[in-house]
């Protein structure tokens, strides 16, 4: 640790007060935190020292995009954005048409760097900015993201990372629904070996989500609008530390669109696809009774799965047959429905439909 400082010291003297702050801790969340500004510190002078470098590599200069002729050298450039780290600031060669066309600076180390003009944020920090927005509002994504790189981030630049990925994603996934609509399958996602012979489950239901009847904005009634929502998993196996082997969800994915069942069908049966209803060994769909979700299973699933209603619909028609067939106020019709309500849990059905059916 001591050549670590004394290497540092003397390559980099504006450290001093980062070690220095390092020192002089004594718990060790204090030494966590004193150690992240030095540590965004070290990996900026990195990445820099790596652009630095890869800007004095030979350069292929792209033809011009209106005359067709090899751009010319016009020097350096800077360039600066914001990362994870901190800011970033770094120089690369920019070139421009001979001729005088009237054309940007080109400068071909961003297109190999993955850069867009004018972009002033790196890639991994929209990222993560966009990942906290799911979960907290963009104000709080913000401030976090703050601490985390050392830099002031707006929450507007987080709401428009946000959009922006939205277009993209959205964007991809149209191009996928196109292509599935002229027969052309998604490739299987990769999973676990042991993943690969196990049943997969489906099951479709709706929820009643709130909205803001004006976008960013506060006031007006709250409208209420249901939200589809679809989810696949397999059933994988799981040991316990008593030696039981218990069943779990694993590789659970999530479809979800604001809409009807028809809006539903064509994410969801994407979706199935790319977690491999075409090769499962068995596949089960599981849901409540609405019609809309049965017509779902009956134009797209039924060829590939098997129907099962959950049992707390099911138990909920049960009951509503007892209490038509010996009134629902009724002892008798209450401990009928303990007992078919016990065979029904445990895949005893025939003894229930036996009864229901000669009542």
């Amino acid at each position: 640790m001591l050549c670590l400082n004394d290497s540092i010291r003397y390559d980099d003297p504006s450290l001093q007060r980062w070690l220095s702050a390092v020192e002089e801790t004594h718990t060790l969340t204090a030494l966590l935190l004193a150690v992240w500004p030095l540590a965004r510190t070290l990996a900026r002078h990195i990445v820099e020292s790596v652009l630095a470098a890869r800007a004095q590599a030979p350069t292929c200069w792209p033809p011009c995009p209106t005359c067709g002729t090899p751009l010319r050298r016009k020097g350096l450039a800077t360039r600066q954005g914001t990362s994870l780290f901190g800011p970033l600031r770094w120089r690369r060669r920019v070139g421009r048409c001979p001729h005088g066309c009237d054309s940007p600076l080109v400068a071909p180390l961003d297109g190999e760097l993955g850069l867009q003009p004018y972009q002033r944020s790196s890639g991994e920090l929209q990222a993560l900015g966009c990942a906290l927005a799911v979960f907290v509002p963009c104000a709080t994504a913000a401030q976090l993201l703050g601490w985390y790189s050392g830099a002031a981030v707006s929450p507007r630049a987080v709401w428009g990372w946000v959009q922006r990925a939205g277009g993209q994603a959205m964007a991809t996934l149209q191009e996928a629904l196109q292509a599935v609509a002229t027969g052309q399958l998604p490739p299987e996602e990769s999973r676990a070996e042991a993943l690969t012979n196990v049943p997969l489950v489906r099951g479709a239901d709706g929820v009643m989500v709130p909205f803001r009847p004006d976008g960013g904005q506060p006031r007006g009634k709250t409208p209420w609008c249901e939200v589809k929502v679809g989810g696949l998993a397999r059933l994988g196996q799981h040991r316990t530390r008593i030696g039981q082997v218990v069943t779990r969800l694993a590789q659970r994915r999530l479809v979800a669109v604001l809409g009807g069942s028809e809006a539903l069908k064509a994410r969801l049966w994407l979706e199935a696809v790319r977690q491999g209803i075409l090769h499962a060994p068995r596949v089960v769909w599981l849901s409540d009774g609405a019609r809309g979700l049965w017509h779902l299973f009956e134009e797209r699933f039924a060829g590939h799965a098997t129907g099962i209603l959950d049992f707390y619909h099911a138990a909920h028609n049960l009951w509503k047959g007892a209490a038509a067939w010996l009134d629902g106020r009724t002892t008798p019709a209450r401990r009928w429905f303990g007992w078919a309500r016990h065979r029904l849990r445990h895949g005893q059905p025939d003894g229930v439909l036996a009864d229901l059916a000669e009542a």
